[in-house]
């Protein structure tokens, strides 16, 4: 996939899949409107009981095809022993530079899984390194102008958003996105009791319902968010 010039929009995804459960909706609404839009997995997300990772590239690539086909690469950091360590700050520091995203989507930082928080961690370590002057980090300097932050957490709580994105319109193409990653949420999933992708679905729900419509994705932000205008606002 050839690489753009700069993209409006960059999902950092611990592992493949993440960018589709915790923004999946999300993606496929801002590429609808025109926004260019890149998602880049830091690991493989391999080994898994039932994957590989020539199983998780395909799946990645079906579901990838039916968010839109938005530039995805793949950074090949350790899956399971992530850490934001100053060798994986300079390599995602350099995408940052290569793609040059205005605005970028990280996992909500507190989780209990170590490779979320240590990506979460990196993401924002990566985008100060970015901007730097006199460094070693391949190409010009470039500084993201925001970072958000996704839900694709494994802690039982009910997340606190700082906005909801409504992805009504999204919803069935978000699970059929979902459903392309048959070997971490269909094969292996709980007979006779919910799934992830259940569990997803009802979650997009209550967001919506709190905010008066069918499905909603639910995002954090460590700074205030500055409106142009009230015209989008769901009242």
């Amino acid at each position: 996939m050839d690489t753009p010039r700069s993209l409006d929009a960059l999902v950092v995804s611990p592992h493949p899949d993440d960018a589709e459960l915790g923004m999946g909706g999300t993606i496929l609404r801002l590429i609808r409107r025109g926004w260019t839009v890149g998602i880049l997995d830091l690991t493989s997300g391999e080994p898994t009981p039932l994957g590989s990772v020539a199983t998780r590239r395909r799946e990645t690539a079906e579901a990838n095809a039916l968010l839109g086909n938005p530039w995805r690469e793949n950074l090949g950091l350790p899956n399971r022993s992530l850490e934001p360590t100053l060798e994986h700050r300079r390599a995602l520091a350099a995408v940052f530079r290569k793609v040059r995203p205005r605005l970028l989507f990280a996992p909500f930082w507190e989780d209990a899984h170590p490779d979320h928080s240590a990506a979460t961690k990196l993401v924002e370590d990566a985008r100060f390194w970015s901007k730097l002057s006199k460094s070693d980090i391949p190409g010009e300097p470039f500084h993201p102008s925001r970072i958000l932050y996704y839900f694709s957490v494994h802690l039982k709580i009910v997340e606190r958003p700082s906005f909801v994105v409504d992805v009504s319109d999204q919803h069935e193409e978000k699970l059929a996105a979902l459903r392309c990653y048959r070997s971490q949420l269909v094969d292996n999933q709980p007979e006779g009791r919910p799934g992830v992708i259940d569990s997803v679905a009802d979650r997009t729900r209550f967001w919506g319902h709190v905010v008066g419509v069918r499905h909603a994705e639910p995002f954090a932000s460590r700074e205030p968010i500055g409106l142009a205008g009230l015209g989008d606002l769901l009242l």
